[in-house]
């Protein structure tokens, strides 16, 4: 396929602040063994897209180190490949925006616009990095080009309640997908809609005229001031056919739900057992998990290298992750390289990577507000 790849890296941190200050959207840790990057990645790597840039503006040291050259993704290329577009790349960044993180997806693209002009693939793929999802995008580009249309948007239709509606962008179509409106975090509005999974394709010379007519012209939301400004003048079609699962990082909360979705068998196989189509990561060899002495586990993800003396329920817990004696950690996920001690409770906890949670104490949060320990915190 003739198609190159842009994702997003830093557009939504502010979404989830407790696990980004440190790092980028795309880099948070996810599922035990991944970043929320590596499944826009594998996304496009299935399809046999070759030449992605990576959008960043702050925070992307640890993003580069999971990356590294892209050979875990087959995409350390001389030609094409990963390729990291940082900031201050052109006179429109480094003289308006120098001191600010991208604010939307058209100022990123704006930023991108070297990258874009010199690439000579006919279409690109656009994505945020905070969707988790395994989706066709062959499909995607095909209906893109059967339909001739300038930007096809990929939408899920799924039951929203009215505050999950006022957070997401909602697409509205004539029933034949051509899309006749965009509403963008409308409020009062639930039920079965189409959700905007924020996965665009579009042709590369109308990408370019995009970016070019939206600096002339001070635009600054490619939903808003592109796609609604346009609709009814160009062809715009939502792609309606992804049954699949589907999660999108808006919210701390959101990252906890969605990754306790992983504990159900069907969740998992629709994420990670779709013939063809793997999930990549970046390779660690480690030690497998010990379990020693009276150590109880049950329901749970624990990935390799994690040493368990206690109690683990329907948690998830990340490499290297130690786990004390007469410990009890319940609906919980513990990132890497975390310590907790001896006789200690913990229920509906986030813990950062490198934390240190010392002998006896009792942290509990709730499902619906998880308690967040910051990366390196020693309790």
């Amino acid at each position: 396929m003739n198609v190159a790849g842009l994702i997003f890296s830093n557009i939504h941190d502010r979404n989830i602040p407790e696990l980004t200050q440190k790092r980028t959207m795309a880099s948070v840790p996810f599922g035990g063994r991944y970043r929320l990057i590596d499944f826009t990645l594998s996304n496009m790597v299935n399809a046999d897209i070759t030449k992605v840039g990576i959008i960043t503006h702050y925070n992307y040291q640890s993003l580069m180190d999971h990356i590294g050259s892209g050979k875990d993704w087959d995409l350390s290329r001389s030609s094409g490949g990963i390729k990291i577009l940082p900031p201050f790349i052109t006179a429109y960044d480094s003289t308006t925006h120098s001191m600010q993180p991208y604010s939307s997806r058209l100022e990123a693209l704006m930023g991108a616009y070297n990258f874009i002009s010199r690439c000579t693939e006919d279409y690109f793929v656009l994505s945020d990095c905070d969707t988790v999802c395994n989706i066709d995008l062959r499909d995607v580009v095909d209906y893109h080009i059967e339909t001739h249309a300038d930007i096809t948007v990929v939408a899920k239709n799924t039951y929203l309640d009215a505050h999950e509606a006022s957070n997401s962008t909602i697409v509205e179509t004539d029933g034949y997908d051509r899309i006749l409106n965009l509403l963008h975090n409308p409020s009062g509005l639930s039920g079965n809609l189409n959700l905007s999974l924020n996965i665009f394709v579009l042709k590369r010379e109308y990408l370019e005229s995009i970016v070019l007519d939206s600096l002339a012209r001070g635009y600054k939301s490619f939903t808003k001031d592109i796609i609604a400004r346009n609709i009814g003048k160009a062809n715009y079609r939502m792609y309606s056919k992804f049954e699949g699962y589907y999660a999108s990082i808006s919210s701390i909360d959101k990252y906890y739900r969605s990754s306790m979705d992983l504990l159900d068998k069907n969740v998992k196989e629709n994420l990670f057992g779709i013939k063809n189509r793997p999930i990549y990561t970046k390779v660690k060899n480690s030690p497998p998990a010990r379990y020693i002495g009276e150590s109880n586990v049950k329901n749970s993800l624990v990935a390799d290298g994690c040493v368990i003396e206690g109690t683990v329920e329907n948690s998830i817990l990340f490499r290297g992750v130690k786990v004390g004696k007469n410990t009890v950690i319940r609906n919980s996920i513990i990132m890497q390289d975390s310590f907790v001690g001896d006789n200690v409770t913990l229920n509906c906890v986030i813990c950062d990577k490198n934390a240190v949670i010392k002998n006896g104490r009792y942290l509990s949060g709730h499902e619906t507000h998880p308690f967040t320990v910051s990366k390196g915190t020693v309790i």
